[in-house]
């Protein structure tokens, strides 16, 4: 199956505007921007027939081509990632098999979270979207908790049936949980990543559809398929002793350095 990554960008983002360009410091002291970060995990990934940078902002493109990336200019009407990937699709003229959305404030997603995310879609005809969910440790869990006791919106997780289908997705951390886990115990929270894969006709649906009342509480783009009856299909990745975390908020480039840092991630 032919695969195309996009990579969504915008400048003016609510909650941190100019995101894509702030730089960060990897472990080698050397400063990339969010969005080259991003394009360089989307290049290692395997498999993958093509990847693009897709963007409204003249500051993003001229960043990207510095870069040696493939821009797709989008309009600026598009109200989120899966309607930039969707454009983006119809303007490289369609054909691909599976579309993969990585959005560009996840720079720590290792390549085998979307080699699985892609294999677990192939392997599950009947559904049009698939997203990688990440059982949390109790770092993890607590991280998340103390972001929302802040105020500050940290992460997306998510509850799915027997059948790996998603049941929900939410900025709260849910399920409720009444036991306290601590360092590396496993917990019943699973961390969702904010990377999707789609079937064609699935994507090219979406912009289609209305913006929902949980799509407009949550600020979840992916609530748009539940929404309309579309089941998404929760693929669960491993770690394997990597550390993962979203650039959320201008609080989060601290906490992602010393991850790279910690991982001797460049």
């Amino acid at each position: 199956m032919s695969v195309l990554i996009v990579i969504p960008a915008r400048y003016a983002s609510t909650r941190y505007p100019g995101k894509p360009l702030v730089e960060l410091t990897g472990a080698n002291g050397d400063r990339l921007t969010l969005i080259e970060r991003s394009w360089r995990a989307a290049c290692a990934v395997q498999g993958v027939d093509r990847v693009v940078v897709a963007t409204d902002d003249d500051r993003i493109q001229t960043a990207a081509h510095g870069f040696g990336a493939e821009v797709v200019m989008t309009s600026q009407s598009c109200a989120n990632g899966t309607e930039r990937c969707a454009e983006a699709h119809a303007a490289l003229g369609g054909g691909y098999e599976v579309v993969v959305n990585l959005q560009g404030d996840a720079p720590l997603t290792p390549h085998w979270f979307i080699e699985d995310l892609v294999a677990g879609l192939r392997a599950a005809p009947g559904m049009g979207l698939a997203t990688p969910v990440l059982q949390c440790d109790g770092e993890t869990l607590n991280s998340l908790l103390s972001d929302r006791a802040a105020g500050r919106v940290g992460g997306t997780t998510a509850v799915f049936g027997r059948d790996h289908s998603g049941l929900y997705f939410s900025k709260e951390v849910i399920p409720f949980c009444a036991e306290h886990f601590e360092g590396a115990a496993p917990t019943p929270v699973y961390h969702h990543v904010g990377v999707y894969a789609y079937r064609p006709d699935a994507l090219a649906d979406y912009p289609s559809w209305p913006v929902g009342p949980l799509e407009q509480l949550e600020g979840l783009e992916q609530l748009r398929f539940l929404e309309n009856d579309r089941k998404i299909l929760c693929v669960e990745v491993e770690a394997r002793g990597r550390e993962f975390w979203e650039l959320n908020n201008p609080e989060d480039v601290a906490r992602i350095e010393a991850m790279m840092m910690k991982m001797g991630e460049n």
